[in-house]
C-alpha cells in the first residue's frame, strides 16, 4: 500500500484521470473531493460492501428466479 501525505487543498492523481483532493480536515474527519469519470465507480468502502453483499444475494437468488420463470 502506498501511504502519502497530503494537506488540505494538495491533491493526488491515479492513472491520468482521477484526481483525490484534501478538501477539509477537521479533527479526525478527513473530506476528499474525486474527479473521475462517470464509467469508474466511486464507493465509500461501507457502500460497496453493502452492493458486494446485495450483488451476492442476487446470484443466491437467482436460480429460484428462473425455476419461477420457466415453471407452466
Amino acid at each position: 500500500m502506498l501511504v502519502l501525505s497530503r494537506q488540505r487543498d494538495e491533491s493526488i492523481i491515479i492513472g491520468d484521470n482521477i484526481v483525490i483532493t484534501v478538501v477539509d480536515i477537521r479533527g479526525d474527519k478527513v473530506r476528499l473531493g474525486i474527479d473521475a469519470p462517470k464509467e469508474i465507480p466511486v464507493h465509500r468502502q461501507e457502500v460497496y460492501d453493502a452492493i458486494q453483499k446485495e450483488n451476492s444475494r442476487a446470484q443466491v437468488d437467482q436460480p429460484q428466479v428462473e425455476r419461477t420463470k420457466n415453471a407452466p
